[in-house]
């Protein structure tokens, strides 16, 4: 290396730094010649996308396989069609760093009326739009400061698990600056420790709850994974032998085979044995809350107790008193040594609830037409250790309420932001991640990235298909073709023209986009082809690409679906 290096090539130095391989955009002409030094460091491939929202997509799934990703647009028309996917990322807690191609700094400030603008000269139109949905927003001014600046957002990104933008000026990308500052300025990853008095007496105060409780429970949300806690959780579950719920957006972040594991709690959604069992306890330790209404059963949970114990990201709650700037990772850390040390001997006092074993039923294959019911449930049978199973909106997000994960199988869907279409590219995102992972370790284990998806969310986003086929990512693609958009169907207008869609052969989608990607295009009409293809030791192993149409009647849905369908219409008139 010598003495000195661009700009652009710090900026993906440290994005590598950060653990990413692969680079997710679209070229533009105000990136084009940041594009160029991307090659300039090893092992980082830039994937190159035929659309940002995809791309954006894309980067939200690698990042929650990979823990950061990084998605590259150019200044105005490239940003804005990215920013549908950030702000899902944002909802959900995803930590990414959007690189936006600006204009040069001399355009800037002679005000040039150039393309990609609104006419106006200004360049900041595009800055606010993205302000509400990044943790952080910077654009480079100034090369001296450049280099602190990409730091601080990549660790801002990655400590807080949000996407965060960068505006990086054309003219900026091969500015000189010391080589040295590579070495110099380390990306610091390491979380600020919480205030030692304030933990203590939060820590006291829980386990002083739980001493007294008669029957105390775990209930695991979304960003128990989001911000990295499900080992303390899992120790914490050990320990106590608590009966540990999650929720829909928290499923697969705690071990379904466990036998601290009792079920989903969804509100007046739940089977009722789970119901019972919550809502009749009188303490709850809620990890990594996110009540939304898809996530709550349209915000129906009916605790009788008032003792519950809320561990969140940035602030933790013991009842009433708001314990601001505690962080759950250091609080269950502190709460697991306490307790190990006290040795309290806990005792598990109930038997897992019968719905936890609901899946069982689909060992025998009935006889006649593909069921939702029997297609979710014998999944349990198809999903192996470490798999990523990618749901999309809708009957998808609700139907694998139903099925049974291995040990360390990973869930991926978009039920709080719920943009139709998210699964797709997000399958193949992680698709990436799983990819480098296994690429640069030997040791990780191989994973199988499964995808279901509707016919009509198939149609917005089907071009990341194409990137799949272009690096030989190869997901299952489970297409539910129920003739439409079968949600929107139960929730309003079963007969109406808008929920309706053309159809399409999908049959052949793999034709267009394969070239010379290697694939398999498959139809399953019946529980009994399922079954058998479930059982085909070729079709087991993830070999190629593979899309799997499943023809199911338009309005067989999951049963949870329906009812929340009808709490959704009911809020949506009230």
């Amino acid at each position: 290396m010598t003495d000195q290096i661009t700009l652009g090539r710090y900026l993906f130095e440290k994005i590598k730094e950060a653990g990413v391989n692969s680079v997710f955009g679209v070229p533009g002409d105000f990136n084009l010649a940041l594009l160029d030094h991307i090659k300039e460091v090893e092992n980082l491939r830039w994937v190159g996308n035929a659309n940002e929202l995809n791309a954006g997509y894309e980067a939200d799934g690698y990042s929650r396989i990979n823990g950061f990703s990084c998605i590259i647009t150019t200044f105005g028309v490239g940003e804005l069609s990215a920013i549908n996917a950030i702000a899902g990322s944002y909802a959900e807690h995803i930590p990414l760093i959007h690189i936006v191609g600006m204009p040069s700094i001399l355009a800037e400030e002679k005000k040039l009326l150039l393309h990609h603008t609104l006419g106006d000269s200004k360049f900041d139109d595009f800055i606010q739009m993205s302000e509400k949905v990044s943790g952080k927003l910077k654009v480079l001014t100034n090369l001296e400061s450049a280099p602190k600046i990409i730091n601080d957002l990549i660790e801002t990104s990655i400590l807080t698990k949000r996407p965060v933008y960068l505006g990086f000026p054309s003219n900026f990308s091969d500015s000189l600056i010391p080589s040295s500052t590579i070495n110099n300025l380390k990306l610091n990853l390491k979380f600020s420790q919480n205030i030692k008095t304030d933990e203590d007496e939060f820590v006291e105060n829980i386990i002083n709850l739980i001493q007294i409780s008669k029957n105390p429970i775990i209930l695991v949300d979304a960003c128990a994974s989001r911000h990295a806690v499900t080992d303390q959780v899992n120790q914490l579950a050990k320990i106590t032998k608590f009966p540990v719920f999650t929720t829909p957006m928290g499923k697969s972040s705690f071990n379904e085979d466990s036998d601290e594991y009792y079920g989903i709690y969804v509100g007046e959604l739940s089977s009722p044995d789970v119901k019972e069992l919550v809502e009749s306890t009188d303490c709850i330790l809620s990890i990594g809350g996110l009540l939304s209404d898809f996530n709550t059963g349209s915000f129906s949970y009916s605790y009788t107790t008032n003792n519950v114990v809320e561990f969140h990201s940035n602030y933790c709650k013991f009842k009433r008193a708001t314990y601001e700037n505690l962080k759950m990772n250091g609080a269950l850390i502190n709460l697991v040594s306490k307790l190990l040390n006290l040795n309290l001997n806990f005792e598990n006092k109930f038997k897992p609830p019968p719905s936890k074993f609901d899946y069982q039923s689909a060992k025998i294959c009935p006889t006649g037409p593909l069921t939702q019911d029997y297609m979710w449930k014998k999944l349990s049978y198809f999903l192996k250790e470490n798999d990523i199973i990618v749901t999309e909106t809708g009957t998808s997000s609700f139907g694998i309420l139903s099925t049974h994960f291995p040990k360390n199988v990973k869930a991926i869907s978009q039920v709080l932001w719920g943009s139709i279409g998210f699964s797709l590219p997000a399958a193949v995102g992680a698709g990436f991640a799983a990819d480098d992972l296994k690429k640069f370790d030997p040791n990780h284990p191989e994973r199988r990235v499964i995808l279901f998806i509707g016919d009509g969310s198939l149609q917005l986003t089907v071009q990341a298909i194409s990137d799949a086929c272009r690096w030989n990512i190869k997901p299952y693609i489970f297409v539910l073709n129920n003739n439409g958009y079968t949600i929107e169907k139960l929730i309003h207008g079963p007969t109406e023209s808008y929920n309706n869609i053309q159809p399409w052969n999908h049959q052949i989608i793999l034709d267009l986009f394969a070239n010379k990607a290697s694939y398999e295009s498959l139809t399953v009409k019946t529980c009994k082809e399922l079954d058998d293809l479930y059982n085909c030791e070729k079709f087991n192993n993830p070999d190629k690409i593979r899309l799997i149409e499943l023809m199911l009647d338009e309005f067989d849905a999951p049963e949870t679906l329906k009812l929340q369908a009808k709490l959704s219409d009911k809020i949506n008139s009230a």
